[in-house]
């Protein structure tokens, strides 16, 4: 789909503009690739987040060099084969699997004009450095820590928006950098979405994730899972409640399961509520009023993504304008591949996905024609 959308969309766009000054002389305004585009890409939604990647970027006319992550690179060679196959000239488009160092020569290689990364806040502190000293451009989608703003508006029901709910805040196992992880509630309805979270979390089924009836499969990895469950643990020294989950599933011994987590009795200066944990671990946070929720959901360092939750249209679009996030989403979470997609504070810079996300890719030239 993204391959059409953005075939479709350089063909509706000139390649040149002509504009007039108030002094009436003339400048032609042309776009061209910006050359040769590393694409690093992570683990979690390896498919997906390539193609945000090098479908702008094969459509602006720039060449690819892709580098999956260490723990998924056999898709990556498979999408190569189809790239061969469907007759892309050699070296248009290239995938060069690899660990740190193979990402560190792509950053830092003369070769390559323009750098396009998703992956942890901390690598992409990295990559901004290298770049920033390299004057290389470059794109970051980084970490998140986003929050559900559940308002207190009358007629709300969260059975409702039940499956919408699971894919805002736990789809792929929690693995998702937009999830909404930090569940805000009015103190008056404080029990009862605990409650609701908690028995959504037990509702779920997990297990093998080649099952299409599972809906909590495993973590990428050993390492990931003692991630998580060391953030659980923290979450009890902080003082937070279990309500359920919390451990690894008796019945699948293989496979690096956690069960899905719901915490209570926290508010947002805890560890589960400020840093990404990437697992299927939600902390629910009262607040006091609308002002209260806001300034929750806006005390954080990312700035990544978010959502409202309520029957009132109106006042859950007013509520979203004021969330500092690059993205919020209504009673849902979809992004959307003709708008623009990206963070703000430690969340990333630049935007993929949309008409900025293939702009971003091209450089501006203004001849002044007289």
């Amino acid at each position: 789909m993204l391959l059409t959308y953005y075939a479709d969309l350089i063909l509706k766009l000139p390649p040149s503009e002509t504009r007039w000054s108030p002094a009436g002389t003339q400048t032609l305004v042309s776009h061209f690739p910006v050359g040769v585009v590393a694409a690093i890409v992570p683990w979690n939604f390896p498919q997906t987040l390539s193609a945000f990647k090098y479908a702008p970027a094969l459509a602006a006319g720039n060449t690819v060099v892709l580098k999956p992550s260490p723990e998924t690179p056999l898709d990556a060679l498979l999408l190569a084969e189809v790239a061969h196959k469907a007759g892309l000239p050699a070296g248009v488009f290239n995938v060069l699997p690899g660990a740190t160092d193979v990402g560190r020569a792509l950053v830092t290689s003369p070769g390559v004009d323009k750098v396009s990364f998703t992956g942890s806040t901390s690598a992409g502190r990295e990559v901004a450095s290298t770049c920033g000293r390299l004057l290389k451009p470059v794109m970051l989608e980084l970490g998140g820590k986003s929050a559900a703003v559940i308002l207190d508006d009358p007629g709300l029901d969260l059975t409702e928006f039940a499956e919408r709910l699971f894919a805002a805040t736990l789809l792929n196992s929690g693995q998702t950098c937009f999830a909404s992880t930090r569940i805000l509630t009015s103190r008056r309805r404080y029990d009862e979405v605990v409650d609701f979270f908690t028995a959504m979390a037990q509702s779920l089924n997990i297990g093998d994730p080649l099952d299409p009836s599972t809906q909590i499969g495993p973590l990428v990895s050993a390492a990931q899972r003692e991630k998580v469950e060391r953030y659980i643990k923290q979450g009890l020294a902080d003082g937070g409640t279990i309500t359920t989950g919390g451990r690894r599933p008796p019945h699948l011994p293989d496979g690096y399961f956690i069960e899905p987590t719901i915490f209570a009795g926290l508010d947002n200066r805890s560890a589960v509520a400020r840093e990404e944990i990437f697992g299927p671990v939600l902390t629910v946070i009262a607040y006091d009023d609308e002002d209260d929720a806001i300034r929750i959901a806006n005390d954080s360092e990312y700035g990544l993504a978010g959502t409202v939750w309520s029957p009132d249209h109106d006042h859950a679009i007013a509520v979203a304008g004021r969330i500092r996030s690059g993205s919020v989403g209504i009673n849902h979470y979809l992004p959307d591949i003709t708008a623009p997609y990206g963070g703000i504070k430690n969340s990333g810079l630049g935007q993929e996905l949309g008409l900025e996300g293939l702009q971003g890719l091209q450089n501006i030239k203004s001849i002044f024609a007289v």
